[in-house]
């Protein structure tokens, strides 16, 4: 119905305005007398030209309207509707026929004008709204808080938004036909083609993965990319990609990661591991470094205190369930130390803490620490079994050690050897009135002076010998080596040092000195007698008897009448004792054989005895008879006595020598400790590296294999130090074996680095190597060697203007032999001294005894070498000693 309305509406206009324009056609071709055909014409042009306003009804009309009119007006008869001309009803007919169909085919055309208009406005306003949607897109494409990219299916940029390309430091010109490979780091280059694959595989279907992307200028950021393929208007697929910037939030994740990372290696280097425990609901928390302190399972076996009861020694189950019951009835912090026994049967120390705090539910919570103190407490074992070693070691060597606070005037420490040393009370306070009544008062100046030179800070290093005056009246003499220790703002706090006791040293050094001066009276005695002694010639017959004295024997108290006709075995007084020794010369004589060196004991006039040394040869007659022997014979009682008096005078010696070497190793008692606390400290730590690497959840057999091995090398080095010291320590025979120089000043080295590096002197050695090999004895060449380095040490004790070094050089000298050289920088020895340094008692120190270069000297001329000073241009002195080689390294 309304649109038979709205098609009225629109025939009215039409029919209207139609009808009057026909209706004025009629009037001009009727005022012109048109022609019928010529109006029929004018008529159709009318109907087509109003038809072109869109209704076929009004047109319709109009036709009709106009054929009546063309009947009415212009076919005969006029004024009539009726139409008699046979000529004119074609026209009509042909008219109407032209009209409708003029018409219709005006209206198709309009409606298809009409039709078009509308399609050209529907599409116009389609792109308009595609216009407007791709400006809207785009304007999400390009300000996205986003990175966008599409590519094809080869992974080449086909567009990039401004932001992406911003975020990646290119222009979007810049990345718009490269590979998007380009802008993936190298090692996510493989999973970026799998995923840009895996989408063109799956069209439509989103796929997200983590990557990282190389910026333009090298920095890279990690983002999220979510993916989809997606096929072009021609059918050509292309990969839309969104990438979310995750960066920090990736870096936040590697950061927690690396401080989990960081807590969980703290937590196993430092053997401690982490708890939390909810009392109310039986929760608990354990580290992975709990699980293995408790050596348990983490994915077997659920945490809990039963479980500490469970694994708790039983001598301390009782006291651990006391503090786990205490904490949960008193809901408070709880601390204790207690053993674990492990199912292998080892025993660990655990010291537990933990703190009760409150969680945001409200709840009670336990948050704790379990810190296994096993090796700690071993180390508390074996620290106090190496004090009560110091301490023996101190009452063997009498030996204290001491500190010693300037200001206070009292001691901060001193050991119970330094009590014994002085007569004091262990443990009890001494006030210093104390201590200076127990030192002698000529000695107490002098310790008084170290005091002030070292507040004074003149010297660094002190070493004095004082008296002491004990309770009982008597006295001690004590040699003490002290250093400063200065605090933090410079100052000198306090002296720290050793008192050794060396009263018997020092009465052995007296004895010595009696026993030398006795033994140089009886050598020049001896050696007068072997002057004035006189050769006497003898002769014996066939039958071995004396036929023949010649005068000179009554110098030896010999009479020659009182032996004429006496056998020679008869006259000497060692026949018992030396039974062989007079078999030989019987067999000898037998078989008439020269003989040389007899030497027997025998009497002279008075009953002394004396010793005689002969030689005969027998000789014949002209046919060749035995006649007898004819020899000569020497009172060799003198020599006999001085070989005597040598023996003794070199087993002073070595006992002086073993003397010297015992205060040596007095004076290096802090480089022996620090040479045996270096590998027994390195022992502890490889056993802890051991403990470690076999209770691992899968033990490492090799790693603690290989602990062990070091454990044992370190074990050796020790025993090493402990054999030196054995050795430089013990009495007994010279021993001359082949030996290497190279190696016994290492074996020195070992022992006096300590006393090197706290008298700051720095040790330089240019050692020849493959030097031949030399006979001698190791113990008594190290103690040549040990008293020149100390002695240059000490001469460098006073040097502060340049630095002080040792120099000690093996070479071979022009002779071929093996020279050992020890030079120092110090004050050197003045020209007036040079020629008297390797006397004995000859000394340049004030609490020398002037020995020590003596007994070297007499060591290496033992050796077959000889010691002797060189002088050098610049400060310092150098000894030296060359000795012969071995023969087996001659031949």
């Amino acid at each position: 119905m309304l649109m038979q309305i709205s098609s009225f509406k629109r025939s009215a206009p039409q029919f209207t305005f139609g009808g009057m324009t026909l209706a004025a056609v009629t009037l001009i071709c009727v005022y012109l007398q048109a022609h019928f055909a010529a109006t029929a014409f004018a008529y159709i042009l009318v109907v087509l030209l109003f038809s072109l306003m869109g209704s076929f009804i009004a047109s319709s009309a109009l036709c009709v309207g106009a054929i009546a009119v063309l009947a009415y007006y212009f076919a005969p008869p006029a004024f009539s509707l009726r139409i008699d001309g046979s000529r004119d009803l074609p026209v009509v007919i042909a008219f109407f026929i032209v009209t409708i169909v003029g018409t219709y085919l005006m209206g198709k055309l309009r409606q298809e004008r009409e039709a078009a208009r509308v399609a050209a406005v529907k599409l116009q306003r389609s792109v308009a709204d595609l216009e407007d949607r791709e400006k809207w897109w785009r304007a999400i494409f390009e300000h996205n808080p986003a990175m966008y990219l599409m590519v094809d299916e080869a992974g080449t940029v086909l567009n990039v938004n401004t932001l992406g390309a911003t975020q990646l430091g290119y222009t979007r010109a810049e990345l718009i036909g490269r590979s998007v490979l380009d802008v993936f780091l190298e090692e996510d280059r493989a999973l970026a083609r799998e995923c840009v694959r895996t989408c063109l595989e799956n069209v439509g279907q989103t796929r997200t993965w983590d990557a990282q992307k190389v910026r333009k200028d090298g920095s890279v950021l990690w983002v999220r990319e979510n993916a989809k393929a997606m096929l072009w208007a021609d059918e050509r697929p292309i990969v839309l990609i969104a990438c979310e910037d995750i960066t920090e939030r990736r870096r936040t994740e590697l950061a927690l990661q690396r401080s989990e990372a960081h807590l969980a290696q703290a937590q196993e280097l430092s053997h401690t591991g982490s708890f939390s425990w909810k009392p109310t609901t039986g929760e608990a928390f354990w580290s992975n470094e709990t699980f293995r302190i408790f050596q348990l399972d983490p994915q077997t076996v659920p945490p809990g205190p039963q479980l500490v009861i469970e694994r708790t020694h039983p001598d301390d189950r009782d006291s651990v369930r006391e503090i786990i019951d205490r904490a949960m009835r008193d809901l408070s912090d709880f601390e204790h130390e207690y053993r674990l026994l492990l199912p292998d049967g080892s025993v660990k120390h655990i010291h537990a803490q933990a703190r009760a705090t409150r969680t945001a539910a409200g709840e009670i919570e336990f948050v704790g620490a379990a810190t296994d103190v096993t090796a700690a407490r071993t180390a508390e074992q074996q620290l106090r079994r190496s004090e009560a070693y110091l301490a023996e070691a101190q009452r063997l060597t009498h030996t204290g050690s001491w500190s010693w606070d300037v200001y206070g005037l009292e001691f901060i420490y001193r050991s119970a050897e330094v009590d014994r040393l002085f007569g004091f009370i262990p443990q009890e306070p001494v006030s210093i009135e104390t201590i200076r009544s127990r030192i002698h008062p000529d000695d107490l100046p002098r310790l008084q002076e170290v005091q002030r030179q070292a507040i004074e800070q003149k010297e660094e290093r002190f070493e004095y010998d004082f008296r002491v005056l004990l309770p009982d009246g008597g006295i001690r003499r004590i040699h003490s080596v002290a250093h400063v220790v200065l605090g933090s703002d410079g100052k000198v706090r306090e002296l720290i040092g050793t008192h050794m006791d060396v009263t018997e040293q020092h009465a052995a050094r007296e004895r010595l000195e009696n026993t030398l001066v006795a033994l140089r009276e009886s050598e020049q005695r001896f050696r007068d007698y072997a002057e004035t002694a006189s050769d006497w010639l003898w002769e014996t017959g066939p039958d071995h008897q004396v036929t023949h004295l010649s005068d000179h024997t009554s110098s030896a108290g010999i009479l020659a009448t009182d032996v004429i006709g006496l056998l020679r075995w008869d006259i000497a007084c060692d026949l018992e004792e030396e039974p062989e020794k007079w078999r030989q010369h019987r067999a000898t004589l037998q078989a008439h054989q020269p003989f040389r060196d007899l030497v027997y004991r025998t009497q002279n006039r008075i009953g002394s005895p004396i010793y005689v040394r002969t030689s005969g040869k027998p000789f014949f007659d002209g046919n060749g008879n035995f006649l007898g022997y004819r020899g000569v014979s020497t009172n060799i009682t003198a020599t006999i006595r001085a070989d005597q008096a040598e023996q003794e005078l070199r087993k002073a010696q070595a006992e002086l020598a073993h003397v010297t070497r015992v205060t040596a190793l007095g004076e290096l008692t802090t480089s022996i400790a620090h040479e045996i606390n270096q590998p027994l400290a390195a022992i502890i730590n490889n056993a802890e590296a051991s403990l470690g690497w076999m209770g691992r959840e899968a033990p490492d057999l090799a790693a603690a294999r290989s602990s062990v091995e070091w454990i044992i090398e370190d074990a050796i080095r020790a025993s090493e130090v402990i054999r030196r010291v054995r050795a430089l320590a013990k009495k007994g025979e010279i021993e001359m074996v082949p030996l290497d120089i190279n190696e016994v000043v290492k074996d020195v080295i070992a022992l006096v680095t300590r006393e090197l590096v706290s008298n700051r002197v720095r040790l330089r050695t240019e050692l020849t190597a493959a030097l031949p090999m030399i006979l001698g004895d190791r113990i008594q060449l190290q103690q040549v060697i040990i008293n020149l380095v100390m002695n240059g040490i000490e001469a460098m004790d006073a040097v502060t203007d340049r630095p002080r070094e040792l120099l000690i050089q093996s070479s071979k000298d022009d002779l071929g032999h093996v020279q050992l050289a020890v030079a120092d920088c110090g004050v050197g020895i003045s020209e007036k001294d040079a020629d008297h340094v390797l006397d004995p008692f000859f000394t340049t120190k004030s609490t020398g005894l002037g020995m020590g270069l003596s007994i070297c000297r007499s060591i290496v001329e033992a050796h077959g070498g000889r010691l002797s000073m060189v002088h050098k241009n610049g400060p310092g002195a150098t000894f030296q000693f060359a000795l012969p080689l071995h023969k087996e390294a001659v031949s």
